[in-house]
């Protein structure tokens, strides 16, 4: 069986944007952030090598497919930016180096962008260790994105955050307790991710 080492591993921090992180409703999301930075820093002296950072076309009709822009006619399911400025898009509080790599999704699933599997296939990879924003959106489907690509999965649920609605809390809560850990992959907090990779 293959097991994680720093070559055959690599972070992937899904969404650290803007548009997901400015919100008066994104507190939780922010405060992660503040957890997320350090780690990453630490991550590059203790294991090496680059990391994938995801982020997200300009969330509105012209550049979602067709089957969001239908969803979003729900306007509870609504999620268009009205920013045109391009702020939104832009990663908040991070900046990606010159080895890092950066993949832009059109959807929740960061697989939808074909770059991310030849990438890591090209680098040999075999275990995604996973960070970002929604837990219970995108982070989740690019994890069954990903699954069924047969990825491993190392889950820093401590580095995964939601909105501070309470629904959405309980809801991302479950999969860190139950669903990601039983049906994804090893979920454990990012402090615990050094000695594992030993």
């Amino acid at each position: 069986m293959v097991k994680p080492n720093s070559k055959n591993s690599i972070l992937l921090v899904i969404d650290v944007v803007n548009f997901c992180c400015e919100s008066k409703h994104h507190k939780k999301i922010r405060t992660m952030v503040q957890k997320l930075v350090p780690f990453i820093t630490k991550f590059k002296k203790r294991i090496g090598g680059s990391l994938i950072y995801v982020n997200c076309t300009r969330w509105d009709k012209k550049h979602l497919p067709d089957n969001l822009n239908e969803l979003y006619k729900n306007p509870r399911a609504t999620y268009y930016t009205t920013d045109k400025t391009g702020h939104s898009e832009k990663f908040y509080k991070l900046q990606p180096e010159k080895e890092d790599i950066i993949i832009t999704k059109n959807s929740y699933d960061a697989f939808v962008n074909p770059s991310l599997d030849k990438i890591l296939k090209k680098k040999k990879i075999k275990y995604l260790i996973i960070t970002g924003i929604y837990g219970d959106g995108c982070v989740h489907a690019t994890i069954q994105g990903g699954f069924s690509k047969n990825y491993h999965f190392i889950i820093l649920k401590d580095l995964i955050e939601t909105t501070d609605q309470p629904r959405r809390q309980k809801f991302q809560n479950t999969f860190k307790r139950y669903t990601w850990p039983i049906m994804f992959g090893k979920t454990i907090n990012a402090k615990d991710l050094f000695t594992l990779l030993k």
